[in-house]
């Protein structure tokens, strides 16, 4: 694992009841951060919601906003998120002409900058800028949709990540996202991920709190093996 810091678990809302979604947040407060997924039906063929909703969910979270942009065009828009109070923000690689200067400007917005990977996207371009950057999304899933089966083939991209974040010496936390249950939370762990998107297997548990725990205790127990 690339430090030291406890699992961190970040619930999707995207599995969560839309009617309720005040009562939803209050359901994984003991979470460390909620992960919101802002689809424009564009650069995935999916639509949630945008700037306005995160801005209102800001207001009514108990815990920190962890936005995940599927969007077109992340250069012009990402920053936006920031200002409406996201404490991470989270770009795809595929979706930015320049990087490195939409990371500048999160952070100067007082966001977490991060950029996400899809599972075709080679990481080693992006490997070379580790200290522009606080955190680096390895999907685990094609983005676009909730409930997808994990893929343990990015396995060895995720390793290659967290050796190259160890290496630095910096604090760049590596997220997964797709898939994530009890059944596969272990193994990316082992991997070296320390932040963890769970959608399903968080919401659809009975107890979402138990169950945040649970993932937490388990990534904890797998982690620092690779």
């Amino acid at each position: 694992m690339s430090t030291s810091s406890a699992p961190r678990i970040n619930p999707s809302i995207l599995t969560a009841d839309f009617a309720n979604l005040e009562r939803e947040l209050g359901r994984i407060a003991t979470a460390d951060f909620v992960h919101v997924d802002v689809m424009d039906n564009h650069f995935v063929p999916n639509l949630t919601f945008g700037k306005t909703m995160v801005e209102r969910l800001n207001e009514v979270s108990p815990i920190p906003l962890d936005v995940h942009l599927m969007i077109s065009d992340a250069d012009h828009w990402a920053p936006g998120y920031a200002e409406v109070g996201a404490a991470s923000v989270t770009f795809h690689a595929e979706a930015s002409t320049d990087p490195v200067t939409l990371a500048r400007r999160l952070r100067q917005r007082g966001a977490r900058a991060g950029i996400a990977l899809k599972p075709g996207t080679d990481v080693e371009p992006y490997l070379e800028l580790l200290p522009e950057f606080d955190q680096i999304l390895i999907m685990t899933v094609e983005p676009g949709f909730g409930g997808q089966s994990f893929m343990t083939d990015m396995m060895p991209k995720l390793r290659r990540a967290a050796d190259a974040v160890a290496a630095s010496g910096l604090d760049v936390w590596l997220q997964v996202d797709g898939g994530i249950s009890l059944d596969t939370i272990g193994t990316a762990a082992e991997a070296g991920a320390n932040t963890f998107v769970a959608g399903s297997a968080v919401y659809n548990a009975g107890e979402p709190e138990a169950q945040i725990a649970a993932l937490r205790a388990a990534a904890a127990s797998s982690a620092h093996k690779h």
